[in-house]
């Protein structure tokens, strides 16, 4: 069964934890691109998927966050953009037990669209294209657009990926302030749930940016505004600086206290952002499943 129908049915999905907070415990210098670990160190890109697994969760996020042609172009990788997606696709799939689903994972360019940017819609969707093309070559089950904090991005990344025939996760990430929840680029979750919609993402939601008791409020939120199944991955708190450092504090059990309220709220894919662990998602597993 694939994963909308499983949702459908009334299964909460468990997604993984954060990614790079994983690589930086193996060593990952902060600053490097994680994806450059998927040729380098791919033992341990293969190993990070096996955890998450074995911690409980469903879905597995590709180690692709910044796989498109911008973001790997300022690290001198474009050409090697293929074989990086379709490795990080391929190590997340071997690792999969069975039912296990890998999402490639899809993150902003880092780049603004005419007339505030340099870049043309065209390109922008020709780069979420080859980068998706990239990741279904690997293996991936379905794509999840994620950390966007631009509407006309995401939608861009999500009319791209409807076109692969795969589930199209979507995910935004809010902050609170004096209107209430809006990204930094001012889009706020009512918005947000309706462009998402209506560019044809199957699942929409928010990811980082928050630690878990203000992820619930954006959770009600999204699930006032959309009928659609929600996905929710918040931080393991708000960073604190130590020794230059940023540090996520929230413990396992906390997260996994509010994870009922998570899916009172709508949510059908519950899972963790930075500074989350295998520890936090093995928690979050015992009250879900």
């Amino acid at each position: 069964m694939g994963l909308l129908e499983r949702i459908r049915e009334g299964e909460v999905l468990l997604s993984d934890g954060a990614v790079g907070t994983y690589l930086q415990g193996k060593g990952l210098a902060i600053g490097d691109a994680p994806e450059t670990w998927n040729l380098s160190h791919p033992d341990v890109v293969r190993q990070m998927a096996a955890d998450y697994f074995a911690a409980g969760s469903d879905l597995m996020a590709t180690n692709s966050f910044g796989g498109n042609s911008f973001r790997l172009g300022h690290q001198g990788l474009e050409e090697h953009l293929e074989e990086v997606n379709q490795t990080a696709a391929a190590l997340a799939r071997s690792a999969a037990p069975e039912g296990g689903l890998v999402m490639g994972s899809i993150g902003p360019t880092g780049e603004f669209l005419e007339p505030l940017g340099s870049v043309s819609p065209g390109e922008m969707y020709e780069a979420f294209s080859r980068q998706m093309e990239a990741l279904v070559i690997g293996g991936a089950d379905a794509f999840c657009i994620e950390t966007m904090t631009a509407l006309d991005e995401a939608a861009l990344a999500v009319k791209a990926a409807a076109t692969l025939g795969l589930p199209v996760l979507a995910t935004m990430t809010f902050d609170i302030g004096p209107k209430g929840f809006a990204t930094s680029m001012g889009v706020t979750v009512e918005t947000a749930a309706e462009g998402l919609a209506e560019a044809g993402a199957d699942v929409i939601g928010s990811n980082c940016g928050s630690g878990i008791e203000q992820m619930v409020e954006i959770a009600r939120a999204l699930g006032k505004a959309s009928q659609l199944p929600l996905i929710i991955q918040s931080n393991a708190g708000l960073p604190e600086l130590e020794d230059g450092v940023a540090v996520y504090k929230e413990l396992p059990e906390h997260m996994a206290s509010h994870c009922a309220e998570l899916v009172e709220a709508g949510a059908g894919i519950i899972g963790g952002c930075c500074g989350t662990t295998p520890q936090h998602i093995e928690a979050m597993a015992e009250v879900i499943k």
